[in-house]
């Protein structure tokens, strides 16, 4: 197959003033798992939904394998669909949940037993067959509802939260279960979620969106590590945003840390800079072009093997930073006082929506 599973040209969706999407343009790669990254209110279950064919566009047009679907209804766009809700028929054993969309296209008896038997056996279910939802625990539903989708072959699978009714650990092994299912299905996935951990884990690609745009498509690591707005920056992980000014003789000051640094590379032009938590160290050992400064311990978060700090700047605001509790490490205890620092190869100059990123000095 050749070409885009899934395209998005110029779509549109207005509700009367609000435009829940707007010239949302992209393309979705064969056997590609792309993830519409978003909080509540931006635009992505709205763009799912806009491609299963529950809502219709304003504009623009929508393609499947090629063939323009925006004059199509659901049943006919060969799209599987899982809910967060499961959407399990209740006076359906599992089996008959698995086999409705088989005979929904009057595939033979034999064929339907073969093809149900295949689906629950990947998602390891052979033998519940027989079992009502009801029985089901919430993760089984979820497999049924999984297996339920794919059991026709269809090209594209689209997932609308399916991981957010489940508690933490049944959502991470889930994870690595849908991981599974795509790379033995080798479909191409669209799949919607609100959890910045759950898209950065399973995606070839993520589109983070907001007030109905894209605000970035890319990898999951580098929309980690290369964020092109402080939006992006903010919602993926956990990050300080400090604020630069011009500095003396052709510097730029860092306003919270009361510094001057030098004005290279795109830094020279930012407003803005983002730095991740984890790029922060202690500075006792003055390493080499670390940019350092004393900060106080405001908060501590103890998470086992790493540990969560909050410190009040030298210019007011907080910042954030987080160690590994190696061997012989100590914690730190709210009240401390301690010499920080980063490299400025670590900070990266963010600004508006639209403001590409570069890396210092790259």
């Amino acid at each position: 197959m050749s070409g885009a599973a899934v395209s998005f040209r110029g779509v549109s969706k207005r509700y009367g003033p609000v435009d829940a999407l707007a010239d949302f343009d992209l393309e979705v790669k064969p056997g590609e798992f792309m993830t519409f990254l978003g909080p509540s209110g931006s635009g992505k279950t709205t763009a799912l939904n806009v491609l299963a064919g529950f809502t219709h566009a304003t504009a623009g047009e929508v393609m499947i394998d090629g063939r323009s679907v925006g004059g199509l209804p659901p049943e006919q766009r060969n799209v599987g669909m899982v809910f967060q809700s499961y959407s399990l028929f209740p006076h359906m054993n599992v089996f008959e949940n698995v086999a409705f969309p088989l005979r929904l296209r009057g595939v033979a008896k034999a064929e339907v037993a073969r093809r149900v038997g295949e689906s629950l056996d990947m998602v390891r279910l052979a033998d519940l067959g027989g079992r009502m939802p009801k029985e089901l625990s919430g993760g089984q539903r979820q497999r049924v509802a999984f297996a339920r989708a794919v059991v026709f072959e269809p090209p594209v699978l689209l997932m609308d939260e399916p991981l957010g009714a489940l508690d933490l650990k049944l959502r991470q092994a889930m994870q690595l279960e849908i991981k599974r299912y795509h790379a033995q299905l080798g479909c191409t996935i669209v799949f919607v979620t609100h959890d910045q951990g759950e898209a950065l884990a399973l995606s070839d690609r993520i589109a983070v969106m907001g007030e109905g745009r894209i605000a970035q498509v890319d990898t999951p690591d580098r929309i980690y590590d290369y964020p092109k707005s402080r939006y992006v920056a903010e919602f993926i992980g956990k990050t300080n945003i400090l604020t630069l000014e011009p500095g003396n003789a052709g510097a730029v000051r860092i306003v919270e840390l009361g510094c001057d640094v030098p004005a290279q590379g795109a830094l020279a032009e930012a407003r803005m800079i983002s730095v991740r938590p984890e790029k922060i160290e202690r500075a006792a050992g003055r390493r080499e072009g670390l940019i350092d400064f004393t900060a106080r311990i405001d908060e501590v978060l103890f998470l086992g093997d790493l540990v969560h700090y909050s410190a009040v700047l030298p210019g007011g605001g907080a910042l954030l930073f987080q160690e590994h509790r190696g061997p012989g490490a100590t914690v730190l205890a709210r009240g401390d006082t301690i010499e920080l620092g980063f490299l400025l190869s670590d900070a990266l100059p963010v600004s508006g929506r639209e403001a590409a990123a570069t890396a210092v000095g790259a």
